[in-house]
């Protein structure tokens, strides 16, 4: 399928909305796309590599991201994944340290790179944006926590419908009402719960004949959310 061409508004007349910016007047954020790049990046392509050194900030425009890391062996562990509005790589830019995971486009996707030094002049001018980012980060660090009792406490079942729910929390429906707006492999939803593809593949399947779930392709349908959210043993 052919990439849709898309043009990238400046950040004062982007409609992207809940992103850490949103609280920016529109002149702060005229300040903030500054020297902004616009960037495509092709399904597969990554953005940026586990230990390079960041010198600006990424902020989806449209698309979807996912957030990896390499264990000891090589075994990739997805650690999130992001879409529009959302930003990555601002905790190396924070700590000034390198990127601590990888990130790779897993849909064709329209990213702005953002200037490290105009970012840096509105966190010190603007109370609120600080905030907004303290906040982003202590959301991350209460997920990674949250991800580490999953995977020592939660059975595999658990937590594979806990990451199809995550899934539609952030990514939403398409029109149906009840197909993903996101498109994974098994691996993928594998890594995101810290289980293997042969045994995500068989849970799936399980949770399929159950009538919970429906799968064709990449394409995943919830059914019946309510027993799906009970079997993620959630805590509301």
């Amino acid at each position: 399928m052919k990439s849709v061409k898309m043009d990238i508004p400046n950040c004062e007349d982007c409609q992207n909305k809940g992103g850490v910016f949103s609280c920016l007047s529109k002149p702060d954020k005229t300040i903030l796309g500054e020297d902004k790049g616009n960037n495509f990046y092709k399904k597969g392509q990554v953005i940026f590599y586990e230990g390079n050194h960041p010198h600006g900030l990424y902020c989806i425009y449209n698309g979807k991201v996912k957030i990896s890391k390499l264990g000891d062996e090589g075994k990739e562990q997805i650690v999130r994944i992001s879409g529009n509005a959302d930003t990555l790589g601002y905790r190396s830019l924070l700590c000034n340290e390198p990127y601590k995971a990888t990130a790779t486009a897993i849909e064709d996707s329209y990213i702005c790179y953002l200037s490290k030094k105009k970012f840096f002049e509105l966190l010190e001018s603007n109370n609120t944006l600080c905030l907004n980012t303290i906040q982003l980060l202590a959301r991350e660090l209460r997920q990674s926590e949250q991800q580490l009792v999953d995977i020592t406490q939660k059975s595999v079942r658990e937590r594979i419908a806990e990451v199809l729910m995550q899934l539609k929390t952030k990514f939403g429906v398409k029109p149906d009402g009840v197909t993903l707006d996101i498109r994974l492999t098994r691996r993928e939803i594998g890594d995101m719960a810290g289980v293997t593809t042969e045994t995500t593949i068989r849970t799936l399947s399980d949770l399929n004949k159950e009538g919970i779930i429906h799968i064709s392709g990449k394409d995943l349908q919830i059914l019946r959310p309510d027993e799906l959210h009970r079997i993620a043993n959630i805590e509301d």
